[in-house]
């Protein structure tokens, strides 16, 4: 009798776990589709695109959509450089202020905590607008044409700093009252201490903020004019998007055809090019990431 129910228990974990693999696995299949379409039109040429639509598999092998966007090689590794340049200082500083304030929010014995915790939560409800921010950094801060108008906005998120401040306070507050006995100040606590242990929550936030600023093309475009030589990766591939877009309308009207430029293909392309640092990033972290994405969670 426990033979047979060992084996119908054994059998019955055999299914659950069946099922469920196979869900994921075809859950992951699906997610994995998109950037297979992406790759493979990019790949294709603008003819086949054009009859039959995009495919999992290109039908005419084209690189011609490539060869536009990396028309001029200096523009495209100095964009790349911009870009990779404001992520990782904007993501090292972001990150570090991000993680003294949330530590800082936690602490009991910080008079101010709460106040100043409403008004980091108060800017996720009401702004200024775009003219006040505008004028702001090109008025008042005097940073038109300079990255740092791309890089300052975005070091503080009350979002991740609202996050930081949950993970923190998962760490056992006797941690701290020991190395104060121990005559440790508060930044070496925080340095030595605390920040090790918030592994998961720092590679989670990292990942956010280094998301946005590569990502980021608004406030470059509102900020960096035209006349700078480089700008950041990805209003610069919207560029090349445009001027290929106008070429294409303006068709009707001269003696350039479709199929001259690759519009759908080069949308495709640039996709390709923007993502694919990212992607490649990303197994690092992933681990991470993972127990991050928890914090805060309710646990039994």
């Amino acid at each position: 009798m426990e033979n047979a129910a060992r084996h119908n228990i054994d059998y019955s974990t055999l299914i659950v776990r069946f099922i469920g693999y196979s869900f994921i696995g075809l859950f992951a299949l699906f997610c994995l589709l998109p950037f297979v379409l992406i790759v493979s039109s990019s790949f294709s040429s603008e003819s086949a695109i054009m009859e039959s639509g995009f495919t999992l598999w290109p039908k005419e092998f084209s690189v011609f959509a490539y060869e536009i966007v990396f028309q001029n090689p200096r523009l495209v590794i100095g964009s790349y450089v911009v870009t990779l340049g404001i992520t990782i200082v904007g993501t090292a500083l972001g990150l570090f202020i991000v993680a003294m304030t949330g530590y800082a929010l936690q602490r009991q014995d910080f008079l101010y905590r709460n106040k100043i915790s409403f008004f980091i939560y108060f800017t996720t409800l009401f702004s200024g607008g775009l003219v006040p921010f505008y004028l702001l950094i090109t008025q008042y801060l005097h940073l038109k044409d300079n990255y740092l108008a791309v890089l300052l906005p975005a070091l503080l998120s009350p979002f991740l700093i609202i996050m930081m401040k949950s993970f923190v306070k998962s760490i056992p507050h006797e941690i701290t009252e020991s190395a104060k006995m121990d005559g440790a100040g508060d930044f070496t606590i925080f340095l030595r201490l605390i920040l090790p242990m918030s592994t998961p929550a720092l590679a989670t936030i990292g990942l956010f903020i280094a998301l946005g600023y590569w990502n980021e093309w608004y406030n470059s475009m509102l900020f960096l004019s035209p006349n700078m030589e480089f700008r950041p990766l990805q209003l610069f591939l919207y560029n090349v998007i445009t001027s290929a877009d106008f070429i294409r309308n303006s068709a009707a009207s001269s003696n350039v055809t479709p199929q001259d430029v690759p519009l759908e293909t080069m949308k495709m392309a640039t996709a390709v090019v923007a993502t694919g640092p990212v992607i490649l990033f990303y197994p690092f972290v992933q681990r991470y990431f993972i127990k991050g994405i928890t914090i805060g969670a309710v646990k039994g």
